[in-house]
């Protein structure tokens, strides 16, 4: 890293609402009051794809070789490799840089968890350990085998961490893979997905289905909310090919496309959040800290390829679902110039990734392979942030905590420090139940209790269970939308009584998620109240197939209807299609039946509503 300094660039003039920053090959230009510097470049790391740090901050970078063939090429000659970069002084810069693994297959994502490196190169995702310490990694051992690997290898990205502790990655490409769930279940799919298991890589199971062609980011809300980034969500229409999709359980997705045939569909298509046209976004994350300002709290930043550029998307609540707000946050005046991912630092800075111009691998706007125009990784800081001391919480004594003293860190302001207080209490296990508990119950800080929340859905015992549902009756709504992500994800029926309160909530996304979780569960007695509830959506508009127009009425009505499919009792909801039931509960049952399996929906319990005075009920 010899000469990095030189490297930094030079603010030049711009207009009052930006700042530009100009380096070797090219400009970049932020909002007015941010800067950028180039932290690590050639001969460090060459072309960057996905970055992730470890507890210590030391920054590990999958590094392409230049190679731009078809996957089986690439998979015969694993041409790259992973480096590990070190920032030693704390100025921001990476001053050396170590190989890390070399001969991989393209790596797609990484993620650092208890030791490990975990990177997702088709069709596996690699468990990659350095036991010795020399700074290599010594053991790899395959965590999943997808078992596919079509020519753009686009089977599978990831991994990411999940709030609660799991592992997500997505498939994509449509070719036909076969698992067994966690249930014992065979799953067949050609479909493309967000799949998810437990870091030892039990409990797999599919949280999203889709015709997109290319799923690819997940990142998560301080609630647990997924949001997906990937291409071909749509075609045919102006400005709606790639973008965002907000990734409500059991919801299909994308583009019309038979590979989705034989899914639980629970009407249309479910809508996408944010589109983007021809961007094809890669990486981005959902920007933790506070340091910015609480206006940036929550936001996503997302990387965009074909768009040369990070944008900034606020999320903004629309019923059960979201909006965006969508401004250009880095932008660059080079061709060449292709981020591939974002990621928070532990002080709040923004590490940005340029992969350069070698990629082409079937990208209708990357047609010519340049792997002489090389990447590098640039960090973007806020003017007057406030600085964070022992940001990672190095200091700590970390191994010799007590598990009152870990628990009090759930609320401590440096994100970096919470995620870890929370990985360490999930590994105590049991022993750590009672003081979370505690934080979960006082007067804490609402971030304090979130977090308890998380940590708590980490450790599945009957204790942490009920710490769960008590957290079902906090005052704040973002505490008790985590106590019902871990409710759902344990699958637990232990809250059916409040749940079904829920469910008549004037707080949408609170209802949404209370009908996931009594699906997940499979109570029948949740039948009538979920009926009840599609029964009461508002008074909404109606598509020709008579799914609801509106993305939260939509998401809303999905998660009804997909709750009365996973319960699976065709004979207790055919009792409910009575001829004074109300328009969308006959809706509602005539699709849960129509799609669950053994539904045994026959002709003689549908021809009769074709007489239906309502044109919605004649439609479905």
């Amino acid at each position: 890293m010899a000469g990095m300094a030189s490297m930094l660039g030079a603010m030049t003039v711009a207009e009052a609402q930006t700042a530009s920053f100009k380096f070797a090959t090219q400009t970049l230009t932020v909002p007015a009051g941010f800067t950028v510097e180039l932290v690590a470049a050639a001969p460090a790391v060459n072309r960057p794809i996905s970055i992730a740090f470890d507890d210590e901050g030391r920054l590990y970078v999958t590094d392409s070789s230049g190679l731009s063939e078809k996957a089986v090429k690439q998979f015969e000659e694993k041409p790259h490799r992973i480096v590990r970069l070190v920032d030693r002084d704390g100025d921001g810069r990476f001053e050396t840089s170590t190989v890390f693994a070399e001969n991989m297959m393209f790596p797609q994502g990484a993620m650092f968890y208890e030791g490990a490196l975990y990177v997702g190169a088709p069709p596996h995702i690699w468990k990659l350990t350095d036991t010795n310490g020399d700074g290599g990694s010594d053991r790899r051992e395959i965590w999943y085998d997808g078992k596919t690997l079509t020519g753009c290898a686009n089977d599978l990205h990831g991994p990411y961490l999940g709030p609660e502790g799991w592992f997500y990655w997505t498939k994509g490409a449509f070719a036909e893979q076969r698992h067994t769930l966690g249930n014992g279940r065979e799953f067949v799919t050609r479909a493309s997905h967000i799949f998810r298991a437990r870091p030892d890589g039990t409990g797999l199971e599919p949280v999203l289905t889709g015709g997109m062609d290319n799923p690819v980011g997940v990142a998560f809300t301080a609630t647990g909310e997924r949001v997906l980034s990937g291409t071909f969500f749509q075609i045919g229409t102006a400005g709606k090919r790639d973008g965002l999709i907000h990734s409500v359980y059991g919801g299909v997705y994308g583009k019309e496309n038979s590979a989705t045939a034989g899914h639980a569909r629970t009407g249309d298509l479910m809508p996408i959040m944010t589109h983007m046209g021809a961007a094809a976004p890669s990486g981005l994350i959902a920007y933790r800290a506070g340091g910015w300002g609480d206006a940036f709290r929550g936001n996503l930043f997302v990387s965009y390829f074909n768009l040369r550029k990070i944008s900034r998307h606020v999320m903004v609540p629309d019923g059960a679902t979201f909006t965006t707000k969508d401004t250009d946050f880095v932008t660059s005046d080079s061709q060449d110039f292709h981020p591939t991912d974002v990621l928070e630092d532990a002080d709040g800075s923004l590490l940005i990734v340029d992969t350069g111009g070698w990629y082409k691998i079937c990208c209708p706007t990357s047609q010519l392979a340049k792997p002489d125009v090389l990447g590098g990784i640039y960090r973007v800081r806020k003017v007057g942030a406030p600085r964070i001391a022992d940001a990672r919480g190095l200091n700590l004594p970390w191994a010799t905590l007590a598990v009152g003293e870990l628990a009090n860190l759930l609320g401590d302001e440096r994100p970096d420090v919470q995620q870890r207080a929370m990985q360490v209490l999930g590994k105590r296990g049991p022993e750590a139940v009672v003081a979370v508990q505690e934080i979960a119950a006082r007067d804490a800080s609402a971030m304090a209790r979130r977090n308890a929340v998380w940590t708590l859905a980490r450790i599945d015992t009957g204790a942490s269970r009920t710490a769960v549902r008590a957290a079902l009756d906090d005052n704040d709504a973002a505490v008790v939308m985590t106590a019902m992500q871990g409710l759902s994800v344990w699958r637990d029926a232990g809250a059916l009584g409040r749940l079904l309160v829920f469910l008549g909530a004037d707080n949408t996304p609170h209802a949404r998620m209370a009908a996931e979780v009594l699906g997940r569960v499979g109570d029948a007695r949740a039948i009538g109240p979920l009926l009840a509830a599609a029964g009461r959506l508002g008074e909404v508009k109606f598509t020709v197939t008579g799914a609801p127009e509106g993305a939260a009425d939509r998401a809303l009505e999905h998660s009804f209807i997909y709750a009365l499919i996973e319960i699976g009792r065709p004979r207790e909801l055919l009792a409910q299609l009575t001829p004074d039931a109300s328009p969308r509960v006959v809706r509602a049952a005539l699709v849960a039946l129509d799609q669950m399996a053994g539904g045994g929906l026959k002709a003689a319990d549908v021809i009769g509503w074709l007489e239906a005075s309502h044109g919605m009920v004649r439609q479905t």
